[in-house]
């Protein structure tokens, strides 16, 4: 392993040719070096994401579950549930080939594939980005790092170029108490009737810890002000809500992540209460209100677990292949 590999993310993610090389980046770190025994010692126990699977076996993934998805009117939230999957099994390189398949209907080079739509590449590739955005609360930082250098690096120019750049969610004196107000209402309903028992609960641990909560939920969590999103919408420069998810979709994040994560069954549990709880949220779209029904919740679960069995199946014939050796 490289010293300079996460260094080597954040150099390369401006997108430009002429971007600080890592070894330089290194030395204007105030001259900074790793010894040879902390270089050893950061080369064990698997520091490196796990590599995406091999082209076919992804295609093959991505297809069969996104027509599922197709045949239940569900494809926001395919894609939504999948980028999640990817990014918390630590696929980040399979969210980059996620984006070229859902922009190009398939991954192998010799199919047909549909014509380019920049208005609708632009769309999903926002949508992807607000939904790797919003795992932060689930999995941390450090994958969603990953994973969004890994899909920035995957999307097309014309995409990159017609993105937002400005930050819709600093908070300022202004926004704060909106910011606030959102993360309360989202937490309400989630974990209604037991929503204030939580709240005590959590800030019982720590008195930070259930404030930074709230705020994430308003800031981050929740659908931003404006219209939400969905696949098969376009998008632009100028789209003032572009890849805003909706409540439903806030959930069905939190359920992927959790499930994909594995070990946090309380949490997971909370989440499909809070997608079922979704059910009751105003002016609800068709994929929503099925979604937050008890089918489409099973469906979500059951299509992450898809996605992560066919993403670590060959991983698993490998070790099958080793073990009888």
């Amino acid at each position: 392993m490289s010293e300079y590999k996460y260094l080597s993310v954040l150099s390369s993610s401006t997108g430009s040719k002429s971007a600080t090389p890592p070894e330089e980046f290194c030395t204007e770190m105030a001259n900074v070096k790793l010894s040879s025994a902390i270089k050893h010692l950061l080369s064990l126990r698997s520091p490196n994401a796990l590599p995406s699977p091999s082209l076919g076996q992804l295609n093959k993934v991505f297809t069969t579950t996104f027509r599922d998805a197709q045949a239940k009117n569900a494809e926001t939230g395919w894609l939504v549930a999948t980028t999640c999957t990817l990014l918390s099994a630590n696929r980040p390189s399979a969210v980059g080939q996620l984006y070229r398949f859902v922009t190009r209907s398939t991954l192998d080079k010799d199919a047909e594939q549909k014509p380019f739509d920049l208005p609708n590449a632009i769309n999903k590739a926002a949508l992807m980005r607000e939904s790797a955005l919003k795992s932060v609360i689930f999995v941390g930082v450090p994958r969603v790092i990953l994973s969004l250098s890994a899909l920035h690096e995957a999307l097309d120019d014309e995409v990159k170029h017609a993105l937002r750049t400005n930050s819709k969610r600093t908070a300022t004196s202004d926004s704060i108490e909106s910011i606030v107000t959102r993360g309360k209402g989202l937490w309400n309903s989630i974990y209604t009737p037991h929503a204030d028992k939580l709240h005590d609960k959590l800030g019982s641990y720590h008195p930070d810890f259930i404030s930074f909560i709230i705020q994430c939920y308003g800031a981050v969590l929740s659908p931003l002000p404006g219209q939400t999103r969905g696949y098969t919408d376009v998008s632009g420069a100028d789209d003032l809500d572009q890849g805003n998810l909706s409540r439903a979709m806030g959930s069905v994040v939190g359920i992927a992540t959790l499930r994909a994560e594995g070990g946090v069954g309380p949490q997971l549990t909370s989440h499909v209460f809070g997608l079922l709880k979704a059910r009751t949220t105003e002016n609800l779209s068709e994929e929503d209100k099925w979604l937050s029904s008890d089918e489409g919740t099973e469906w979500v679960i059951r299509t992450v677990d898809e996605v992560l069995d066919g993403v670590s199946a060959e991983d698993q014939d490998q070790r099958q292949v080793k073990a009888k050796l």
